[in-house]
């Protein structure tokens, strides 16, 4: 489906016209006839689907072409960066885009990987809150500096078969209860997955004595302080999961298939739409219903990234900067699409755009930013390492 280009958005789409700097102008200049590889998780078709139509979108305005590096993990495309460095690759990088979060962000920042800082340099950053501290500007509570540029907002959700499940707990604790009394009935992705160990922060934040301790990278001290209680609940959550905690599925999807299946009664996302968008495709009974706990919810914006040596930093920028134009952050948020919240700060929009993010569909499975109440925010990325090499001691080894 292509997008009307609006009159009014030209100057944002970074088409020639008064008032644009001279120096965006050349960026898209130099951009034109670019291919951009995007190394982006391929795990989601929804997802995969959304590059390939915003492919088909920038190179109809731009002459710009994507491709989509699938991964399996984004630290695959860290390692390839890293590797180049050290053959002493510092042009003509086979990376030109990743997309990227927490801990391969601080890894490549420390590291001197990243090209930028280019946010600023984009015409539609005029849309994003950039305070200090905002959403936008802080990755994992590590400061962006500009170095990445947000395209999706997502938040851990429970989902549930409202079929089978009439008041879904609310809390940890009160999950640990559900649990018991419905032995086998719930379950969670393999901790080595991101959305397994997702669920373990949740809990974790829910359950540490001080979670402002979150904040900072762990020590010895603080990992053993903030966890103690998270690994009593858990020991005692562990025999009352599907198969008594010794097998896991292997990601949300397959969980999905099994909430699908009626083997478990739950699943979980990092996506409040992605219920919504599997009834809509046939995939999840039309019962299913998402929701945070009572307390709030993980949540973190997702951010490209260029690192130092890529071949096509230009066309990089011209995909990071329509990533952000608010035609394309309302077509994402629609369900039938993609389904995930704007990182664009309403206030800075003009009416006609707050009526086209108004006008989006809606479904019972969905729950709107306010009813998922508050977000809370992700540890430093040392926190998710740490747990899941614990987890992985405690309970496989």
């Amino acid at each position: 489906m292509r997008l009307p280009i609006l009159p009014t958005l030209a100057l944002t789409l970074g088409l020639a016209g008064p008032g644009l700097a001279g120096s965006w102008d050349e960026t898209v200049a130099a951009a034109k006839g670019q291919t951009v590889y995007w190394n982006a998780w391929g795990g989601d078709q929804r997802t995969n689907d959304f590059i390939a139509w915003a492919g088909s979108e920038i190179q109809a305005r731009y002459g710009v072409t994507i491709t989509h590096v699938k991964l399996s993990d984004t630290a695959e495309a860290v390692t390839r960066v890293i590797a180049e460095k050290a053959a002493g690759r510092t042009q003509g990088g086979a990376v030109d885009l990743i997309w990227i979060n927490g801990g391969n962000f601080l890894s490549m920042k420390e590291k001197g990987l990243l090209h930028g800082p280019f946010l600023a340099d984009l015409p539609n950053a005029r849309y994003l809150d950039l305070s200090e501290g905002s959403a936008a500007v802080t990755d994992f509570t590590i400061p962006t500096e500009g170095y990445e540029s947000p395209w999706r907002l997502a938040r851990f959700v429970l989902t549930y078969d409202a079929a089978r499940v009439e008041a879904p707990p609310a809390s940890m604790t009160e999950l640990l209860a559900w649990a018991e009394a419905h032995p086998g009935r719930f379950t969670h992705p393999a901790v080595s997955n991101f959305m397994g160990a997702t669920f373990l922060k949740q809990a974790l934040i829910e359950l540490a004595p001080d979670p402002s301790a979150l904040k900072a990278e762990p020590t010895e001290e603080t990992f053993s302080a903030a966890t103690e209680p998270l690994w009593a609940w858990y020991d005692a959550l562990r025999p009352a999961l599907w198969r008594g905690g010794v097998a896991f599925p292997e990601n949300e999807s397959v969980q999905n298939q099994m909430l699908n299946d009626g083997e478990v009664d739950f699943t979980m996302a990092f996506d409040p739409a992605a219920a919504a968008a599997a009834v809509e495709r046939g995939l999840l009974p039309e019962s299913v219903r998402s929701y945070a706990p009572k307390g709030g919810s993980i949540g973190n914006v997702s951010f490209v990234a260029i690192p130092f040596n890529a071949a096509h930093k230009e066309g990089a920028m011209v995909v990071a900067n329509f990533l952000l134009d608010p035609e394309v952050q309302a077509h994402a948020q629609d369900i039938r699409v993609l389904g995930s919240y704007s990182v664009l700060d309403p206030a800075r929009l003009g009416e006609a755009e707050n009526a086209a993010f108004a006008a989006l569909p809606t479904s019972p499975a969905l729950q709107s930013n306010a009813e998922l109440g508050r977000v809370l925010n992700e540890p430093h990325p040392g926190w998710m390492t740490r747990i899941a090499e614990e987890w992985a001691r405690r309970y496989t080894e």
